[in-house]
């Protein structure tokens, strides 16, 4: 089988909004939804669009949205994240996705049309295509590595196509023949004559079970399943700005399929290792600087982190506790491409709680100096003005 060197996960902009593929709502519930594909499925179906390829990316482009917002956990990533979150794709992996994926999860949608045009599938060979198991591994990264987006190597333990029998289960891969009870689609159909008329009724083949063709001798290496445990060096491209929990989807690095058929995708699941200085909160860093009373009467400067490294934040005079700081776009990149969060800075004044008798008496004295002693305090801006503060530094 052969391996592609590098596969990119990339953050597709130019894809278009699924609520906007199916023209609901982001408050529309499943029925409405369901009720959206539907209109738009039997719009673009092939069977009345032969051969416009235009309408047959719009049949596929709507069966990837509704793959994504009829599923309750892909949805809740798609709201939180958008086409980041699904890895650039959707539930299918993207450009993988084929006719016979559609037909096989959503053959319950065209369903009533049967007898109109081999609506669902009628019409076309339907022969089940296999699909391997997705494959979902955990990778670390620091901050900094977030900020920029990372390159990492990972070996991962799959099933792949056995290369004695090319992946067909069959002795040296030639050992098999069609299916002479379907031949070669996969399905049965049947005609029974009711009070109503003709019916027409289609079911996966019994005696090939969908596949249409039959193995004669079986592969000794694989025992006919058509796979093998094998270990795989993936290079993995992390787009900048991904967060905690956040998945995103390789296609086709899965398992192998059993007897051919459809690669299962690799899921990755992003962890974030918790920086020793710096809070992340959803684009901005938060951090706490500490400086002495002095300091913030006289004024003086400090060294603050950043993911690039130290800089030096200058303090005015008279800077007040809690005083927040911002330094833009010192922040984490928005995974959308939609600019950089900022660093905030809080600004803490240290108060010695531990004093020597020389140091209270030093206090005592300038405690009843008159420059230190409260004048025109607003006292309601300390707390009911705090959050308008906060967003106007």
């Amino acid at each position: 089988m052969e391996v592609k060197p590098e596969l990119e996960i990339k953050v597709m902009a130019e894809k278009r909004d699924y609520y906007e593929v199916l023209g609901v709502s982001r408050n529309a519930d499943a029925a409405e939804i369901k009720k959206a594909y539907r209109k738009l499925a039997l719009q673009y179906h092939p069977d009345r669009n032969p051969g416009d390829k235009d309408a047959e990316e719009k049949f596929k482009e709507a069966a990837e949205a509704y793959d994504v917002l009829s599923n309750e956990e892909k949805k809740r990533r798609y709201d939180q994240f958008g086409h980041a979150g699904m890895g650039g794709a959707g539930g299918f992996g993207g450009a993988g996705m084929s006719m016979d994926d559609i037909f096989a999860s959503f053959g319950d949608i065209f369903g009533s049309f049967g007898g109109f045009g081999g609506f669902g599938g009628g019409g076309r060979s339907a022969r089940r295509v296999n699909r391997g198991s997705n494959l979902r591994v955990k990778v670390k990264l620091t901050l900094e590595e977030v900020a920029t987006g990372v390159e990492k190597k990972i070996k991962v333990k799959k099933y792949v196509a056995d290369s004695h029998c090319q992946g067909t289960g069959a002795k040296d891969g030639k050992s098999f023949s069609t299916c002479s009870a379907c031949h070669g689609s996969g399905q049965i159909t049947r005609v029974q004559n009711t009070i109503l008329g003709a019916m027409q009724t289609t079911s996966t083949c019994p005696t090939c079970g969908g596949e249409g063709k039959i193995i004669n001798e079986k592969c000794s290496h694989c025992n006919g399943e058509g796979v093998e445990l094998s270990e795989e060096v993936i290079t993995l491209h992390i787009p900048a700005g991904v967060a905690d929990g956040m998945q995103l989807s390789l296609s086709g690095k899965g398992n192998a399929a059993r007897r051919g058929g459809e690669c299962g995708d690799l899921i990755i699941l992003i962890e974030e290792i918790e920086h020793a200085e710096l809070v992340r909160d959803g684009n901005d860093l938060l951090y706490n600087t500490f400086i002495g009373f002095p300091e913030a009467v006289l004024g003086d400067s400090v060294e603050i982190p950043t993911l690039e490294g130290k800089v030096k934040v200058k303090i005015e005079p008279g800077t007040q506790p809690g005083k927040i700081l911002r330094l833009k776009g010192k922040g984490i990149p928005d995974v959308n491409g939609y600019g950089k969060g900022d660093l905030l800075v809080k600004v803490n004044v240290w108060i010695p709680k531990n004093l020597s008798k020389e140091d209270k008496k030093t206090m005592e004295e300038l405690k009843n100096q008159s420059f230190l002693k409260p004048t025109n305090v607003d006292s309601k801006k300390g707390f009911f003005r705090k959050v308008k503060d906060f967003f106007e530094n």
